[in-house]
């Protein structure tokens, strides 16, 4: 398995060079940073808080009991949060910074995706760049027997380069728009949980419930 790795590697470095291999290098990491947000996202409770909002519904209420027993069973990041504005805390910039510090754990790994989505194209074009340069001084120094088939070879080698920066950029690129997409919704649900727990009876119950619910789903 070991020698099929290094005659694979090897023939990559042959037909695309060193950058072929550094994306190959750079796209490996990027599938092992998405897999672990993945799995963070998961364990966290990333978009699961139908308990946290049946407890902040039961608040906005007046069901203090109600609301704890909900909280009891919530397994969501934003429950120590939403635990100490129900015990008492009024503050709403230090909730707020609260919730912050769990999203930026969240969010860590993104400025690595965001630069891969924007490099990789870039180092694609850098490879194909070199692969023209070669094939077109072999061309010259070939004369005036010009063989169009090795300068053919040539350019689809150098184009090779860009295919692979796209190949990774575009994946990563989508599941970053995803992670993003998804904070962004965790930011505004914690905002609005936070807003009903510090000022009860605006009649937000319904739609914390619909919105936990839905989540969930």
């Amino acid at each position: 398995m070991i020698v099929r790795l290094q005659e694979a590697v090897t023939r990559a470095a042959e037909l695309g060079g060193p950058v072929v291999l550094i994306l190959g290098a750079v796209s490996i990491v990027t599938l092992a940073i998405v897999l672990y947000k993945l799995w963070q996202f998961a364990a966290a409770g990333v978009g699961r808080h139908a308990a946290l909002g049946q407890a902040v519904a039961a608040w906005d209420m007046g069901d203090r009991v109600g609301a704890r027993a909900a909280l009891e069973h919530s397994k969501s990041y934003l429950r120590p949060v939403i635990d100490m504005a129900i015990s008492g805390l009024r503050d709403a910039a230090r909730l707020e910074a609260e919730a912050e510090a769990r999203f930026a754990r969240l969010e860590r790994g993104f400025r690595f995706l965001d630069m891969v989505a924007q490099i990789a194209p870039l180092l694609g074009l850098f490879g194909t760049v070199l692969g023209m340069i070669a094939a077109f001084q072999a061309l010259q120094e070939a004369g005036a027997q010009v063989d169009p088939s090795a300068l053919a070879g040539g350019i689809w080698v150098a184009l090779l380069t860009t295919a692979a920066g796209l190949a990774v950029a575009m994946p990563t690129s989508a599941a970053l728009s995803w992670f993003e997409a998804r904070m962004e919704a965790e930011r505004v649900f914690a905002q609005r949980a936070v807003a009903t727990v510090l000022a009860p009876g605006a009649g937000s119950d319904r739609a914390f419930v619909a919105e936990g619910a839905a989540a969930r789903a």
